[in-house]
C-alpha cells in the first residue's frame, strides 16, 4: 500500500541560521565549543558559580586519563546512578573522551531494575549519589571502582567509595601534560557513546546502543530550529539520565556555547519560582505535568475566583486578553526572559496547549524515541502553518513516513529513517531485527498521520490501541486527556473491559479535601462518586457512541509512570480494576 512520506523541505533552510561543519563525535563537539567559547560559563549548580567552558574542558581531560589507570578504556562500560548535576555530564564527557561507553540509570528506577542493569553491562565503575546507595547494597558483583558524585561516604563500610572531590583532586594531580603527548584511544562517529535502558508505557525495557554519530546528528539538527544564542541561560529540571533532557537539553546547550544550570531539586512550583528568579533562563525542557499541573492549580482557580475573568473568557476575544495577561505573570514566573521551552516526552493535553497559544507562550511541542536519540519532530517555533495539536514538522535530515495508512484518517504506524536511528538494541539482535523494516526504517510503535503542512499528529501507541467488538479502533489517550482537563482529576487510564469501555481515574485529594472540608467520609465518598458520574456524562456527550465511557472508577493511588511521567499501561487492565 502507498504510504505518506514526509522529508524537511529544503526551501525552508534558507531562512535557518548557518551552522558550522557538524560534530561527528562528542569529543569533537566539545573541543569545538571551548575553542570557541573558552570563558563563557559552561555548566554548574543553580544558585552558584558554573564551571567555565576551558576549565569544563581541561577537567574532562584530567579526569579521562585518571580512568583510563583504573582500567576504563575503548568499548569499557562506566555506570550513573545519581540526580542531575554538572559533576554527572563531567563523568560522561570524561567516558566517551576514552572511547568509552556511558550507561546512564533512571534514578528512579527500582532496586531489581538497577541490579539488572548492572548485572548486564558489567561495568568497569559506577558513579552514584548518596539517595541511590542503598539499592547497591546487596548487588552480588559490584564494578571495581564505585564513586560518590555527591562526597558520600557509606558509615555502613557496605560500600568501598571513592568521593568525587578526590577522585578529581587526584586527576588534577596527576592529569599533566598536553594530550599530543598522551594521545586518548581514536573514537570516530560509530563508536557507541551510550547504552540507554527504555522505561516505555508497553512493559519490556530494552537497552538501546546509541553511537555518537547518532547523538551528535540529532544535537546538530535540533540547533537548526531550535537558534540559541551563546551565553543563554539553559536550565535543566528533568533527569539528564533521560536521552530527551541529555541531547536537548545537555549536548545541544553546549554545542551553542550555552550556560546550564541544575535546579538539584524536584521541580515543584515553589523550587522553580526561585531557581528561575535567580538563574532567568532563556531556555528549559518539562514534561506537559510541569505545565497542566501549574494550569489547573494557577491559572484555572485564578480565572474561576473572579467572575470579571470568568464572564471574558466565555467569548473568544476576552479569553484571549485574559490568557495574554495571565501569559505575561507566566514568562514572569519563569523569570522573564524565556525564549523557548521544549515539551516532550508525553503528548500534551490540547486545552493546555490551547491556553499556552492564547498567552503567547514561547513553547513548542516535540516528539521522539530513545531509539532516535530521541527527537524526530518539532515546530519550528513561530511557524504559523505548526497546527494545535501536532508535534510540528520532522526535524532536518530526519525523514518520516506513515506505514499503512487508513484511507479514510490518513492514521498509520509512524516509521523513521535518518542519522539518529539507533544501532539496535544491546544483546538483542532478534528484537532489533523486528524494529527495524526491510528497507531500513525504524518502527516505532506509535500511530499518527501527516497533514498537508507536513506536521505530525500523535494518536497513540499502537499497543493501546482498544479495537472494539464492532471493529472500530479507540484511542484511549484522547480520551483520557477530556478526563485529565477537569480539576478534580490528577490522571487517568481508560481501559477496555467485557466489551465496554471504562476509565480510572486518580482524584486531586487537596482539591477534594478543599470542596468537602467538615464533611463525613460517607458524604467524601459521595461527592466524589457524583463528580465521577457527571463527569462521565459531560465527557460522553464530546465522543463518538462507539468512545464512550460506560463507567468512571476512583482509584486511590497514583499510577505507576516512566521517567516522562507516561502510565505503564501494561501494568493495568479490566482486571485489575477496583
Amino acid at each position: 500500500m502507498e504510504q505518506s512520506v514526509h522529508r524537511h523541505a529544503r526551501a525552508g533552510s534558507a531562512n535557518l541560521p548557518v551552522v558550522h561543519r557538524d560534530a561527528t563525535t562528542l569529543n569533537e563537539l566539545i573541543d569545538n565549543s571551548c575553542r570557541r567559547y573558552g570563558d563563557l560559563p559552561a555548566l554548574g549548580m543553580a544558585l552558584e558559580k558554573p564551571l567555565t567552558y576551558r576549565v569544563l574542558h581541561g577537567q574532562i581531560l584530567s579526569l579521562a586519563r585518571l580512568l583510563r589507570r583504573y582500567g576504563v578504556g575503548h568499548g569499557c562500560r562506566v555506570a550513573i546512578l545519581a540526580e542531575n548535576s554538572h559533576r554527572w555530564g563531567l563523568v560522561y564527557l570524561a567516558v566517551v573522551r576514552l572511547g568509552g561507553i556511558a550507561v546512564p540509570i533512571l534514578p528512579d528506577l527500582p532496586e531489581a531494575d538497577v541490579h539488572h542493569i548492572l548485572g548486564e553491562m558489567e561495568c568497569q565503575a559506577l558513579f552514584l549519589s548518596q539517595r541511590q546507595a542503598e539499592k547497591v547494597y546487596d548487588l552480588e558483583k559490584r564494578p571495581p571502582l564505585l564513586v560518590s558524585l555527591d562526597d558520600f561516604r557509606d558509615e555502613t563500610g557496605i560500600l568501598e567509595l571513592r568521593p568525587f572531590s578526590s577522585l578529581l583532586a587526584e586527576a588534577g594531580e596527576t592529569g599533566g601534560g598536553k594530550e599530543d603527548e598522551d594521545p586518548f584511544p581514536e573514537v570516530v562517529g560509530n563508536d557507541l557513546a551510550s547504552i540507554l535502558y527504555t522505561s516505555g508505557t508497553s512493559g519490556f525495557s530494552k537497552a538501546v546502543m546509541l553511537s555518537h554519530a547518532n547523538l551528535c546528528a540529532n544535537a546538530c539538527c535540533t540547533a537548526r530550529i531550535i537558534d540559541l544564542e551563546p551565553g543563554s541561560v539553559f536550565l535543566s529540571v528533568l533527569p539528564i539520565s533521560h536521552t530527551y533532557e541529555f541531547t536537548v537539553g545537555f549536548i545541544l546547550p553546549l554545542l551553542k556555547g550555552c550556560c546550564i544550570f541544575y535546579a538539584g531539586k524536584a521541580p515543584t512550583p515553589a523550587v522553580l519560582q526561585k531557581v528561575c528568579a535567580r538563574q532567568r533562563p532563556h531556555a528549559m525542557l518539562v514534561v506537559p505535568l510541569i505545565l497542566e499541573k501549574i494550569y489547573k492549580k494557577r491559572v484555572l482557580p485564578a480565572i474561576e475566583k473572579s467572575r470579571a475573568l470568568s464572564f471574558c473568557c466565555r467569548f473568544r476575544m476576552g479569553r484571549r486578553m485574559v490568557f495574554r495577561r495571565i501569559g505575561r505573570r507566566l514568562l514572569e514566573f519563569f523569570g522573564g526572559r524565556l525564549w523557548i521551552m521544549g515539551i516532550g516526552g508525553a503528548s500534551l493535553n490540547p486545552e493546555v496547549e490551547r491556553f499556552l497559544r492564547d498567552a503567547g507562550f514561547p513553547f513548542i511541542v516535540g516528539y521522539g524515541l530513545t531509539e532516535c536519540a530521541p527527537l524526530i519532530a518539532a515546530g519550528p517555533p513561530g511557524d504559523p502553518s505548526v497546527v494545535h495539536g501536532s508535534t510540528g514538522r520532522p526535524i532536518p535530515g530526519v525523514e518520516v513516513r506513515i506505514h499503512e495508512p487508513d484511507p479514510e484518517t490518513g492514521i498509520g504506524e509512524i516509521q523513521v529513517r535518518g542519522p539518529n536511528v539507533m544501532q539496535g538494541y544491546w544483546g538483542d539482535p532478534e528484537a532489533t531485527d523486528q524494529t527495524f523494516t526491510e528497507d531500513g526504517w525504524l518502527r516505532t510503535g506509535d500511530l499518527g498521520l501527516l497533514d498537508g503542512h507536513g506536521n505530525l499528529h500523535i494518536r497513540g501507541r499502537s499497543k493501546s490501541v482498544i479495537v472494539m467488538a464492532n471493529g472500530e479502533n479507540i484511542y484511549p489517550e484522547a480520551i483520557e486527556h477530556r478526563l485529565n482537563s477537569y480539576p478534580f482529576v490528577l490522571e487517568s487510564l481508560v481501559v477496555e473491559n467485557r466489551g465496554m469501555l471504562e476509565a480510572w481515574v486518580y482524584p486531586d485529594y487537596d482539591f477534594i479535601d478543599a470542596e468537602t472540608k467538615g464533611q463525613s467520609r460517607q458524604q467524601r465518598y459521595a461527592h466524589v462518586s457524583s463528580l465521577l458520574d457527571r463527569m462521565r456524562v459531560e465527557v460522553n456527550g464530546q465522543l463518538a457512541s462507539s468512545s464512550r465511557l460506560s463507567r468512571v472508577l476512583e482509584r486511590r493511588e497514583p499510577f505507576i509512570k516512566t521517567a516522562t511521567h507516561k502510565i505503564k499501561r501494561y501494568l493495568y487492565s479490566a482486571d485489575a480494576m477496583p
